[in-house]
């Protein structure tokens, strides 16, 4: 059984892995044997996420990436190729929020919003895809959202993007099947990341009153979403594809 779980040999690569949800799956996947890569725009953070992946015995890579460039992630996918030679885990963790009225959004928010947390997953799938078909352990983790689901106050570009990111999940898991690799998505709920705490500072998130909507009376540790994320990245999850787990 403890096998089931072991990514010893396995190359990932995390977008936006270098704060909240995307930081805990990065270390996490170095803690399960694997050499990760997290990348993200800042070098700070990219390199204290680094650090913390050597620290657990596993080798990485200090490359910043913007999820808006294809050059960019291009860029990325030809530094870990010539690092590693492979790669067998793409996650894509990158995102933005902002809270707004729907009728107040302007088109260039909204495209830049959707260009980060949608396109910028369709572009490191394709740039990858070489790479992850390669591999006979093909893995590709996206960060959906329960509000892929259900609709929250004010964050219609959120919403659109996440939904978004359900549907491209599921097509590429039909498309890529046929190549050994596996394509799922976790839906979390609402985590204690930095964005959310930034929202709660300036006044726009009512932890209190959000509390008491959450049947666990708490928000999320970022490491449990991980611990899902790390699951669909094992052998444990060799036969499912096109899923998408909420936590």
């Amino acid at each position: 059984m403890a096998n089931l779980f072991d990514l010893q040999g396995r190359v990932a690569v995390v977008m936006g892995g270098t704060s909240g949800i995307g930081r805990a799956i990065a270390i996490g996947l170095a803690e399960s044997g694997a050499d990760v890569v997290a990348t993200g725009r800042r070098e700070a953070n990219v390199a204290e996420v680094a650090a913390q992946i050597e620290k657990a015995g596993r080798r990485s890579l200090q490359v910043t990436v913007d999820a808006g460039s294809r050059a960019s992630i291009d860029a990325l996918r030809d530094a870990v190729q010539a690092e590693f030679g492979r790669v067998d885990i793409l996650v894509n963790s990158a995102g933005q929020i902002f809270r707004k009225p729907t009728v107040s959004i302007g088109e260039e928010e909204w495209n830049r919003l959707l260009d980060v947390n949608l396109t910028g997953t369709l572009r490191a799938c394709q740039s990858f895809y070489e790479l992850l078909r390669q591999s006979d352990q093909g893995r590709v983790v996206n960060i959906a959202s329960l509000n892929s689901y259900v609709s929250f106050f004010e964050v219609a570009a959120y919403a659109a993007s996440k939904s978004g990111v359900l549907g491209l999940t599921r097509s590429l898991a039909v498309e890529w099947a046929q190549h050994g690799m596996r394509v799922n998505a976790l839906a979390p709920g609402y985590v204690e990341t930095p964005m959310v705490r930034r929202r709660e500072m300036a006044g726009k998130l009512d932890r209190e009153r959000l509390q008491r909507r959450i049947p666990m009376g708490r928000l999320a540790r970022p490491e449990e979403i991980a611990e899902a994320g790390w699951f669909l990245c094992s052998p444990a999850a060799s036969y499912i594809t096109g899923a998408v787990l909420s936590v």
